[in-house]
């Protein structure tokens, strides 16, 4: 392998030394700030050998190579541009400046909310064996498994605890994750958290239920307000909210604090006024914001059926390419964590529906391609890497790359996905959207089987729809 000349040719594709500003590389990919994306030639990086796939997001331009081979690219284009290699988070920072606001929005939100995935998805994924265990009529008519073997009943408690702990303490995650994207003190926005969850508070499960039933709701009277003890379990606004508050308000004492004081008053006063402030009106009114969008969608859902399921799954594909989807992290995770009301998220199954259909497509490419073995290659592997969740490669490298692909991808996805939201498929857990992801939903009315029907659904009808529009391509360019 000549990496030096890979490097040489990636150069030139891209519009030349001058036009880089920051460059870095992660473990599989060239992480670019192009000075001018319109410089780059996609038809020359195409061809470029280990090449597997290029796509744009956050700003940056990013190059696909694959693991063990991107790190020695990388050096030899150091050595020909003469630029000293940037960290990762500098190159983000710099392809944020370059993004919309509502791409700077979406991003903060995936800025937040991806650190904070592995625990939300571990509290998710014991939830649903939680429930594979507590379930009536899973497996057994009218009964569910601890009921039949209660030598399992102990363990379904546990694992019960370990399951709600994450939702139930997600201000915590937030809290911390959030202010440290803030600028702010991390673990003061954990403390922050820990505030709003606090066990001497009225539970957030149990105030709908009080208004419900006219039952007195415990309050502070200070300075003649009424101020409500009501703590912000599994709320997701509340806290966002109120860490951007801490963090700034934290940022602003600090420039002007003398630092033989800065220690013990920028923190006391930073949380002392960000609680206050959040048991005042912030947080009130983030909740009720919160609960409005909670059943709104819910409601759009319900009421959309299988006409909504369709639009969604037609538009989530498009919506992956413009990073957009990151945003849905912070409504599932809200959604998730109100299941007993809304019944988990109607997001996840669509989501998968779309990856599933994205995998087809590539793996369809990959049947049909006569002449391009590289491209042929690369359809096989990130076809497979679909099924399993991750679409990137087979989205970027593949389907947009031939438009005949993505086209058929879209359609099966939405038709999947009108299946899918037909029969009320909802996830109770965060976890991998492909062929693993069943384990993620709600297995009660039959979920498993239509989640899986859904996927058979996604998969023919793509493949079918690709293998067509490819003999309708061939047809034209013969005639």
């Amino acid at each position: 392998m000549n990496n030096k000349k890979i490097a040489e040719e990636i150069l030139t594709a891209i519009g030349g030394n001058d036009n880089i500003d920051t460059m870095a590389h992660c473990a599989t990919r060239l992480r670019l700030v192009l000075k001018d994306t319109e410089q780059i030639d996609e038809n020359q990086l195409a061809e470029i050998e280990h090449v597997k796939g290029t796509f744009m997001t956050g700003g940056q331009y990013q190059i696909i190579l694959g693991s063990g081979i991107v790190n020695k690219v990388f050096s030899e284009l150091e050595k020909l541009t003469g630029k000293e290699a940037s960290t990762t988070s500098e190159v983000k920072s710099q392809g944020t400046k370059r993004m919309n606001p509502l791409q700077q929005f979406v991003k903060m939100l995936s800025d937040i909310f991806v650190p904070i995935i592995p625990a939300i998805v571990a509290g998710g994924l014991l939830m649903g064996i939680n429930n594979i265990l507590t379930a009536p009529g899973l497996f057994y008519e009218n009964q569910s498994i601890i009921e039949i073997h209660q030598q399992f009943a102990g363990l379904a408690e546990m694992i019960n605890i370990f399951a709600n702990a994450p939702f139930t303490l997600l201000p915590i995650l937030i809290g911390f994750s959030a202010a440290k994207r803030f600028g702010g003190n991390a673990f003061l926005g954990a403390a922050l958290g820990m505030i709003l969850v606090h066990p001497e508070l009225m539970s957030a499960y149990d105030y709908p239920k009080a208004l419900e039933q006219n039952k007195e709701i415990p309050q502070w009277q200070l300075f003649g307000l009424d101020i409500n003890q009501v703590g912000y379990q599994g709320q997701v606004l509340p806290i966002l909210v109120a860490s951007y508050i801490l963090a700034k308000l934290e940022l602003s004492l600090r420039k002007f604090m003398p630092t033989a004081l800065d220690n013990l008053v920028t923190p006391l006063v930073s949380i002392f006024v960000t609680a206050f402030l959040t048991f005042l009106f912030v947080g009130p009114i983030t909740r009720t914001l919160g609960y409005w969008l909670s059943d709104g969608l819910t409601w759009l859902y319900e009421f959309g059926g299988a006409i909504g399921g369709l639009i969604f799954g037609l538009l989530y594909a498009p919506i992956v390419i413009t990073g957009m989807h990151h945003s849905f992290i912070a409504i599932e995770t809200q959604l998730i964590a109100d299941s007993a009301s809304t019944g988990g998220s109607f997001i996840f199954p669509i989501a998968t529906m779309s990856n599933i259909a994205q995998g087809a497509a590539a793996l369809a490419a990959f049947c049909v391609i006569k002449q391009n073995k590289k491209l042929k290659g690369v359809a096989s592997a990130s076809g497979i890497s679909a099924l399993l969740g991750i679409t990137e490669p087979a989205l970027f490298g593949v389907n947009l790359k031939l438009k005949y692909p993505f086209i058929g991808a879209i359609v099966g996805s939405g038709v999947a996905a009108a299946y899918v939201s037909f029969f009320k498929v909802k996830a109770v857990a965060l976890g991998t959207a492909g062929l693993p992801g069943f384990i993620s939903i709600n297995g009660l009315n039959a979920g498993w089987l239509h989640y899986f029907i859904g996927m058979l659904i996604a998969f023919s009808v793509t493949f079918i729809i690709t293998v067509l529009l490819s003999f309708r391509k061939t047809y034209r360019q013969q005639n």
